[in-house]
């Protein structure tokens, strides 16, 4: 054997090795789309959409293969767009009168109180994403039709007049802080929540062996310190609402 074959051969395994990577380079393009499309400010559906099919199409996947793809992700993963379809819903309540059916209903209580009221909120939103039911309230679904003008009109009973924008714009603030903090603090009690089968995996790549029961465990004295916390603030708020003069109410 002479250097000749030799070198011959070592040029034959680099090819070899260069044809073998080609193809995975060329599936980092849906990467390159990614980026490139979220720059430019374009549809992020659209983007992720030809994303994955200049990734199929660049594995080598014909594009009956790729579409074929599509449908059965969508299929398998279906339960995703439920949320989604109780927008519309919503719109047209609301589009009915919900929000000003909601004001007049919690005006008629004098004694009514935004703190109390979101903080019963947030008891409420806890227990639900405990038990998984994370999408049955929300930003869309609860607050903006619901939870805020009741907020706002509890603080205008109270007051006996319209409330400054200020006032209201804090307590609109106030009440989507308070749904985000019931379900995030609340959902990691739920075992099946993403959160948790992502630590349980991260923990079992590293050798230490988790029960999903556990860390949801340790989560419901996290959910009750965060309703405790947040509650003296939103108590607070309400006094600040109450007494306007003593400072601006927070946002």
């Amino acid at each position: 054997m002479n250097a000749g074959d030799d070198g011959a051969r070592g040029k034959g395994h680099r090819l070899g090795a260069l044809n073998r990577t080609s193809p995975l380079m060329l599936t980092l393009l849906g990467v390159a789309v990614v980026v490139v499309g979220f720059a430019a400010r374009f549809n992020p559906l659209l983007v992720v959409v030809v994303a994955a099919l200049v990734t199929g199409l660049a594995a080598g996947l014909p594009p009956a293969q790729v579409l074929a793809a599509f449908g059965r992700a969508f299929n398998e993963n279906r339960f995703v767009s439920i949320p989604f379809v109780v927008l519309p819903l919503i719109g047209v309540v609301e589009r009915a009168g919900l929000q000003e059916r909601a004001r007049t209903l919690i005006g008629r209580f004098r004694r009514a109180s935004p703190g109390p009221l979101l903080a019963g909120y947030m008891v409420f939103r806890q227990i639900t994403a405990a038990l998984g039911l994370i999408s049955i309230a929300g930003q869309a679904q609860t607050v903006r039709p619901l939870i805020a003008p009741m907020a706002e009109a509890a603080a205008e009973a109270r007051a006996g007049g319209e409330l400054p924008e200020t006032a209201r714009l804090a307590i609109r603030a106030w009440a989507a802080a308070t749904d985000n903090i019931g379900a995030f603090f609340g959902e990691d009690i739920f075992v099946a929540i993403g959160s948790i089968l992502l630590m349980v995996g991260f923990l079992a790549s590293s050798g230490i062996s988790l029960d999903p029961l556990q860390l949801s465990k340790w989560a419901i004295p996290t959910a009750i310190a965060a309703f405790l916390i947040h509650g003296v603030r939103l108590l607070i708020f309400d006094r600040r609402l109450r007494h306007p003069a003593r400072g601006e109410p927070a946002a």
